[in-house]
């Protein structure tokens, strides 16, 4: 599959904390890095993720916002 996003780190699932509705899928991309990603408890399901797992994390995003 290729992708338009440019933006892909691939790591390993640290954790999964799935709650009824959304899911916090910790992932480790190494250097002592770990991204978070909220993602429906349904792709959890979907796509079996669980602590271990290789998967690579897409980032497409038209805007970023930092406060401080």
């Amino acid at each position: 599959m290729q992708l338009s996003a440019r933006n892909q780190l691939k790591g390993t699932v640290a954790s999964v904390d799935k709650g009824p509705v959304s899911a916090k899928v910790k992932i480790d991309i190494g250097g002592g890095n770990v991204i978070t990603s909220v993602v429906t408890a349904e792709t959890v399901e979907d796509l079996d993720l669980k602590a271990g797992d290789s998967v690579v994390a897409i980032i497409k995003s038209s805007e970023v916002i930092i406060g401080k």
